[in-house]
């Protein structure tokens, strides 16, 4: 009875415990968008949101959905079928290291990633300023985030559904594809929007790849706006504004990032939600379909 007590009283203290901890890590978020909605909802207007000049960030806000739109084109794909490779065919010396160096790459500080891109692709190759420069180092921070999730993802897939479908004689590519990556889908979709919200409020590597414009910018290899390069620019007073109206507009310009972000945060969470439904309901149609045909 004693005993009983005692862990009771624990686990209320370790509940209580962890409660805590939250609501201090949550302190500095919601004081963050507390100031953040405060000082940048008096900005938000049409005519903010689409003008190109000093008295808007249309520009920044197409040149960021551009930059992003590249780096998923190149990163994603590269992602996926690196975590697909390492989940499925990884069990060998060169899975480990590739394992390894997706791990090393993950942990790497963007402003590194950004200026080994502009070391390589603007000193080095001559090239110029641009967005797909820009987007080539944004999507070296995407492919191992999305590496990781696609793997842990397929992993989660049950063996039995790989080993019957190997057993009816399917290909491995084909079991793969059809099995394996379809009951997992939902968990790399899931990725990849967390690697497009991860690499849409980056400052450093645009600061080192694109520099900045102040026009519409709708060619791949020219410079363009971007909502974190406007962000530091009127921060640091880098305008012809005046100083509180440059500060107003970078408020206003992060609360337009920090809804963008959020956006898709939260379909990343709605996503994760039925995550495992899905994964269930996929697996159980697998195996029904797989039992059919033995």
């Amino acid at each position: 009875m004693r005993s009983h007590k005692l862990r009771k009283r624990v686990d209320m203290a370790a509940s209580l415990l962890a409660v805590g901890c939250v609501l201090v890590a949550l302190i500095p978020l919601v004081s963050i968008l507390v100031e953040v909605i405060r000082n940048g909802a008096p900005m938000l207007s049409w005519e903010f949101i689409t003008d190109r000049t000093t008295s808007g960030v249309g520009n920044a806000i197409l040149g960021s959905l551009q930059i992003v739109m590249y780096a998923a084109f190149i990163g994603l794909p590269v992602g996926i079928l690196t975590g697909i490779y390492i989940s499925e065919f990884g069990n060998n010396r060169m899975g480990s290291t590739i394992r390894f160096f997706n791990d090393v790459m993950a942990n790497f500080p963007s402003i590194v990633v950004g200026l080994l891109v502009y070391a390589m692709l603007i000193v080095y190759l001559g090239m110029t300023y641009s967005i797909i420069v820009a987007s080539v180092a944004l999507s070296i921070i995407m492919i191992p985030i999305v590496a990781n999730t696609t793997e842990e993802s397929l992993k989660m897939v049950p063996n039995s559904l790989r080993e019957g479908a190997l057993a009816l004689g399917v290909p491995r590519w084909r079991t793969v594809l059809k099995v394996v990556l379809s009951n997992g889908r939902s968990g790399v979709i899931t990725g990849a929007l967390l690697a497009v919200a991860r690499v849409a409020g980056e400052t450093a590597p645009l600061i080192l790849t694109t520099m900045f414009s102040y026009f519409w910018t709708v060619s791949p290899n020219e410079p363009s706006a971007a909502l974190p390069t406007l962000i530091f620019n009127y921060a640091m007073g880098y305008s012809s504004l005046t100083v509180d109206e440059a500060m107003r507009h970078a408020w206003g310009a992060a609360l337009v990032l920090i809804m963008l972000v959020l956006s898709l945060n939260v379909s990343v969470r709605l996503l994760s939600m039925r995550r495992f439904k899905k994964n269930h309901k996929g697996a159980r149609r697998w195996r029904t379909r797989l039992s059919l045909k033995a």
